[in-house]
């Protein structure tokens, strides 16, 4: 029974950093980086995390080797990544932006919550940091996208297509489920959740029109009236070009190749090339594959 966590950090210019959250990653043989995507022109790095979960005679879940290598490298992370400082083309709220769990092989989503909860916990009172949890992780199922609207996640603070440093209050209107109402700029806000599996596609868009991006991005998503769990959106991407992030929520009913098909119909109306879109993670059978490869070299 495994379990995988998806760890956001908004950073991947400083290597420094990412080298001291990667060694606090290594401190527990029991938890492996299965894979790291970092991108530089969003500033942005994601951990994917697996290990184990072990049950008491009930069969509720009691341990994850996942909680303290989670808690290592938020602390690495705290310690080196100063929010105030950062800037990039995707939007974040803190430094430690983002974690989610997945079930993975026999695991239940009860299970993935039960740890999404603790390591809220965690996070809110380690660090004090307030922390919003979402989807299985939270009392009524809150989506995601729903608590970063209401916290402005999606404004830009900064020539319009970028996120700047901290210009948001620092008393939260919205009570965090853990942690305190106030916020340190320094360090912002975390959410947490639980999830069954999401693919993220990204499909590059070869123009410097990002309002036509945005326009495209929002025909394509489930908001804008397009297709049905998929999520999206339209960020500059370099210098030369913007991209349309996607995250598919039911990956196995509507894929990489449909959102691709659809965003190539619109972008051809607007008169803009499309790249081929990536998968910025490997499977969920792939990264299973891998996690026991590379614990089985660790234990030869």
């Amino acid at each position: 029974m495994l379990l995988c966590c998806k760890l956001y950090i908004s950073e991947s210019r400083n290597h420094a950093a990412l080298d001291a959250i990667e060694r606090a990653a290594r401190l527990d043989p029991e938890s492996v980086i299965v894979n790291k995507f970092e991108d530089r022109a969003y500033n942005r790095v994601r951990y994917t995390i697996v290990s184990y979960v072990m049950h008491d005679s009930t069969g509720s879940a009691i341990y994850s080797p996942l909680q303290q290598t989670v808690m290592a490298m938020a602390e690495a992370a705290f310690g080196a990544i100063n929010l105030e400082q950062h800037s990039g083309a995707h939007p974040r709220l803190g430094v430690v932006d983002d974690i989610v769990f997945h079930p993975l092989a026999r695991a239940s989503l009860d299970e993935a919550a039960w740890l999404a909860k603790a390591v809220a916990v965690d996070i809110g009172n380690r660090f004090q940091v307030p922390v919003y949890l979402y989807a299985a992780a939270h009392p009524t199922g809150k989506a995601l996208d729903t608590i970063r609207r209401e916290l402005g996640y999606y404004r830009p603070n900064f020539m319009g297509s970028q996120w700047a440093g901290w210009t948001m209050p620092e008393i939260l209107h919205e009570k965090p489920d853990e942690g305190p109402t106030s916020i340190c700029p320094a360090r912002g806000i975390s959410m947490i959740g639980a999830r069954p599996w999401v693919a993220l596609y990204n499909i590059p868009i070869l123009s410097t029109d990002v309002a036509a991006t945005r326009r495209i991005a929002r025909m394509v998503s489930a908001r804008g009236g397009g297709l049905p769990t998929v999520q999206t959106l339209g960020l500059v991407h370099g210098e030369d070009s913007t991209e349309i992030a996607c995250m598919l929520l039911e990956p196995n009913q509507i894929g990489g190749d449909r959102v691709q098909n659809h965003v190539e119909m619109l972008a051809a109306q607007e008169g803009l090339d499309v790249e081929k879109g990536y998968f910025t993670d490997h499977s969920p059978d792939m990264i299973i594959e891998k996690y026991m490869k590379l614990t089985s070299e660790d234990t030869n």
